[in-house]
């Protein structure tokens, strides 16, 4: 150990360092001269314990015994989940409860009170807070056993004691030493260490840390605040659904958690009772659990759980307290839905078809590419409870299920017809189906049709579908525009009449939910609201909407009550994980219902999120945010990530999601999001401007608010500024990258390098193309097809470019990224290209996803902080 005068001086170089830090915390800095590791000793530990520890009966066997060293490796409790800091309760096995206490050590160490003749365990710990990506050697000695874990691992193990034979020289050698490789974030070094009765040695604990110059920005600290990571990201528990019960006195929330280290997750589901938000019941351990449905009438509800291809209906009875199989062990089987009047299920059955033993296959339209298109889907009904089945529907045509009438008597089902003769090269049938005669009758045969139900009184259905659904009815756009069909569209149609209402034409957020209210006269509509996803009532009778407050600024999934104006549904805002909520809508108040990242993120700490907007060339506001890191010194200089999307769908501001902005910012970097023309959620006109462009002012009105978010905001380092995105947004930029050198690099992923060969190769390319370049092909339209293809203008990459793509992308094929970089490289341009093995558009594999997240940001690192270590690290030169 230094001695007091050395760590006085050690602390006075810190502070002026590290200034902005809590007094807690420590620097590992150098002599600035130096290229050697300096040693530097670890000056303050979180302490609990020591605990007294029998050693378990029968541990003198002969044959097997059982020692302090298998008291060492014993897994006292899941330590990858502690994360302590002073003052926290900690309850051991015995029943006894101390708290966390900060421990300075002395001339010796740490030390701990020798407990005599009976083996004890204590935990030491301190976080190892990084800036960087870093490298670092950890050595801790003591004369008792000791295990050293960082972050939940064992790193390092001494598994004897001192021996009375041993003299002090020798048992300085003995001490427990690992490398270590750390990544951004805050870590947990944590020593476990058990006293030996038989050995006569004192119970001390001394550590040392040593870090190359380069790697000094590494500071120790017994406070457990910490900033976002991806075990934020991916190992909390999320809920996948909300539902009410038709009374409102019951709400159900569908449940997932990844499972790490491995790829699993856990499925499970929880029943509240309302109003009083109480947990009464949990549906856990192994099963495989759909989405609640509930009955219309008592305490009832339904769920599908699941056995590799067989699947079972399972009808639950709350106040019964009974679970009954009503289908059991059906194979692909598909959704279900209750009656209104509670007597009977409808579901669904999906036939496959035998493959052609000649392992050849004629396709039979463009839409047979898909692996399943071949698959029919057909509806059935079986009562309840007594269980009798009766086939719906069959034909060459899937039927695909939508609602069923208030008297229960109707259902509304369609079908899907290949036509080549207009966009989308798609035609829908909708039908209603009497149940008692099952005669079908056909309603409309149209384009761009999405969902339908009925009304109340069961008279007219709300139907929801794209601007031009019902030709010119809902198309507000400038003549000569043609309008964007993701633009979400509500009408309402008469079947008697066939007299239609476009109620959202002049309403400018896209709507992606609708609910008719039994309670009251209005329709619920969740919305793609600019860059937020909100609730709004639409009055029937005065035709008017009004927005509620839900407390999120992005909605997720709503689910309203029949019988009582009550709704539960979950939603996240741009700093604020997902939670669930239930909604007063009479008294338009809502309450919390559950937190599942209440405990994770309980000390993560998060920058400001701010909004910020600039006018475009035709003076038309474009909405943008702003992400500070924690801990934002204006004074300062950082290096700045642009994320964009630029296609129909805004960067909407909930939290997380596959490209986590909170996360890069925990890095160290400001981020800037900026929404362009062309998305949904902005009115028609605003959306219309992505048809038939391609990117064209989209680079340029990224461009230009990036110049102009530079020139605002001097504490962003003009040289230092990366851009990212996907799919459309990967396609971004690449095109970017054509068009100006303002970036220091960039990444995309599953991007679109040749319009052509994305529109004829990819499983939805031609179908997305039908609205993006809406009548406009490659041998009328060489201007997009050609000259908007990066492909065509890669000499003019100058930007040092990541291309990411999942091996077996269907949405858009990893040739895009292929032939880029092949162009790349004989170009002699700075480029590398990531494979994901196995994984489609999305990168959905837990282990997967985290080298992936870990890809980005170690190529950021290395060009926007001049850090290639972590990149090096991950993909070594060969």
């Amino acid at each position: 150990m230094k001695n007091t005068s050395q760590k006085i001086l050690l602390f006075s170089v810190f502070f002026v360092v590290f200034f902005l830090f809590a007094s807690s915390t420590f620097s590992i800095a150098q002599e600035e001269k130096s290229s050697q590791p300096e040693k530097k000793g670890i000056t303050s530990w979180l302490v609990v314990g020591p605990f007294p520890a029998p050693l378990t009966a029968f541990h003198q066997d002969k044959k097997k015994k059982f020692s302090c060293e298998d008291l060492l490796k014993f897994e006292d409790f899941d330590i990858s989940s502690l994360w302590p800091n002073e003052n926290a309760r900690f309850e051991w096995h015995d029943g006894s409860a101390v708290i966390w206490k900060t421990v300075q050590p002395g001339e010796k160490g740490v030390e701990l009170a020798s407990p005599g003749n009976h083996p004890s365990i204590a935990y030491l710990g301190v976080y190892l807070d990084v800036l960087r990506w870093t490298k670092a050697k950890v050595s801790v000695s003591s004369p008792q056993l000791l295990q050293v874990h960082v972050d939940g691992k064992v790193r390092a193990t001494k598994a004897k004691a001192k021996s009375p034979e041993k003299n002090d020289a020798a048992s300085k050698e003995e001490k427990a030493t690992a490398e270590l490789k750390l990544e951004t974030g805050k870590h947990l070094l944590l020593v476990k260490t058990v006293y030996d009765p038989k050995s006569e040695a004192e119970w001390t604990i001394e550590a040392s840390l040593d870090a190359e110059e380069k790697f000094a920005g590494l500071i120790l600290s017994t406070s457990s605040e910490q900033r976002m990571t991806t075990k934020h990201l991916l190992d909390t528990p999320r809920i996948t659904s909300a539902s009410i019960s038709p009374d409102g006195n019951y709400a159900a929330l569908s449940m997932r958690k990844t499972l790490p280290p491995s790829d699993e997750t856990e499925a499970w589901v929880e029943i509240y009772q309302l109003p009083e938000r109480r947990l009464i019941q949990t549906y856990r351990g192994g099963m495989k659990i759909s989405r609640v449905n509930w009955a219309p009438t008592g305490n009832r509800f339904s769920y599908t759980s699941s056995d590799k291809s067989e699947s079972t209906i399972w009808i639950v009875d709350l106040k019964a307290g009974t679970a009954i199989p009503l289908l059991k062990n059906v194979k692909d089987l598909g959704n279900h839905t209750w009656s209104p009047t509670g007597k009977h299920i409808i579901y669904s059955i999906t036939e496959k078809p035998e493959p052609d033993k000649r392992k050849v296959k004629r396709f039979q339209n463009l839409a047979d590419r898909q692996p399943w298109w071949r698959n029919r889907s057909y509806l059935y009904k079986i009562t309840v409870p007594g269980g009798v089945r009766q086939r719906l529907t069959a034909g060459e045509l899937s039927t695909n299920f939508h609602n069923i009438s208030p008297d229960g008597k109707q259902l509304l089902f369609t079908r899907s017809i290949v036509d080549y003769k207009e966009r989308p090269f798609s035609k829908t049938e909708f039908y209603t189906l009497n149940l008692e005669t099952l005669e079908a009758k056909m309603l409309l045969e149209t384009r761009w049709f999405g969902t339908a139900e009925w009304g109340p009184l069961g008279k007219r259905l709300l139907i929801l579908g794209g601007p031009s659904l019902f030709g010119e009815t809902g198309v507000d756009v400038p003549p000569g525009t043609i309008p964007n069909e993701y633009d979400g569209q509500a009408y309402l149609y008469d079947p008697n009449t066939s007299e239609v209402e476009a109620i959202t034409k002049d309403f400018d957020p896209s709507i992606n939910q609708a609910l008719w209210s039994r309670t009251e006269d209005c329709i619920y509509f969740s919305t793609t609201d600019r860059s937020y996803r909100h609730l709004y009532t639409y009055d029937l009778k005065k035709k008017t909407f009004s927005l509620i407050d839900c407390g999120v600024e992005v909605l997720g999934r709503i689910d309203i009550a029949q019988r009582k104006p009550m709704a539960v549904y979950t939603g996240s805002s741009a700093s604020v994980p997902s939670k669930a909520f239930v909604l007063d809508l009479r008294k338009n108040r809502y309450h919390l219902l559950k937190d599942p990242g209440r405990d994770d993120f309980a000390e993560v700490k998060f920058g400001k999120v701010e909004r910020w907007t600039f006018k475009n060339k035709q003076n038309v506001e474009i909405e943008g945010r702003i992400y500070y890191p924690p801990g934002f010194d204006p004074e300062k200089k950082y290096p700045c990530i642009v994320y964009y999307y630029g296609g129909t769908s805004p960067v909407t501001r909930d939290f997380g999601g596959r490209y986590p902005k909170n996360l890069y910012a925990a890095q160290g970097y400001v981020i800037y999001v900026l929404q362009p023309s062309g998305a949904v959620g902005f009115g028609q006109k605003f959306s219309s401007l992505h048809v038939n462009d391609w990117g064209k002012i989209v680079a340029d009105e990224i461009i230009d608010g990036v110049k102009k978010f530079l020139a605002a905001h001097h504490f962003v380092d003009s040289k230092k500024v990366g851009c990212i995105g996907a799919s459309f947004g990967g396609f971004t930029t690449m095109l970017l990258l054509t068009r100006t050198d303002i970036f220091a690099s960039g990444v995309a992923h599953a991007g679109i390098s040749s319009i052509s060969s994305y529109w004829g190769e990819g499983y939805w390319g031609y179908g997305y193309s039908s609205i993006a370049t809406a009548n406009s092909f490659p041998w009328n339209r060489k201007d997009i097809y050609i000259d908007q293809s990066p492909l065509f203008q890669a000499d003019k990459i100058t930007t040092p470019l990541l291309l990411l793509h999942g091996s077996v992308d269907t949405n858009v094929p990893p040739g895009e990224s292929t032939q880029l970089f092949t162009a790349l490289k004989i170009l002699g341009k700075e480029v590398e290209y990531i494979q994901i093995m196995g994984e489609n558009h999305h990168i959905l594999t837990y282990n997967k996803r985290i080298l992936w997240t870990k890809t980005i940001l170690a190529w950021f690192d290395k060009w926007l902080k001049g850090q290639p270590e972590w990149w090096t690290e991950l993909y070594p030169a060969k």
